[in-house]
């Protein structure tokens, strides 16, 4: 029966370190840009507003402003900073739950 404690308590720990260096191989792949982070928040495309000339003064300067807050801050990067921050999480749970099975493995090892 010790035995059987000692092959599983070593599986679990190579299981939870195989966990932890996926999770840590992933995240170097997605930061340096060789895979792109799973797309979770995703952005509706808008229709090409063409700019009229009529219209009320309001409208006008709510139509200025969007123009110039998509030139400052793209709609894009939003949501990239998003996945990549969900990335982040997911990767930390991954991290967390492999160090936790390593630490079943190391208790049935002892």
């Amino acid at each position: 029966m010790s035995f059987l404690k000692k092959i599983l308590g070593w599986a679990l720990l190579f299981l939870g370190l195989i966990v932890i260096f996926y999770s840590l191989y992933s995240s170097y792949n997605i930061f340096t840009a060789e895979t792109e982070a799973p797309q979770i928040f995703t952005a509706e495309q808008e229709e090409s507003v063409v700019p009229s000339t009529g219209g009320s003064l309001q409208e006008q300067l709510e139509k200025t402003i969007q123009e110039q807050l998509r030139g400052v801050l793209p709609a894009d990067s939003i949501f990239t900073l998003l996945n990549l921050v969900a990335w982040s999480i997911f990767a930390g749970i991954l991290i967390f739950g492999g160090a936790q099975i390593s630490g079943l493995g190391i208790k049935l090892i002892k």
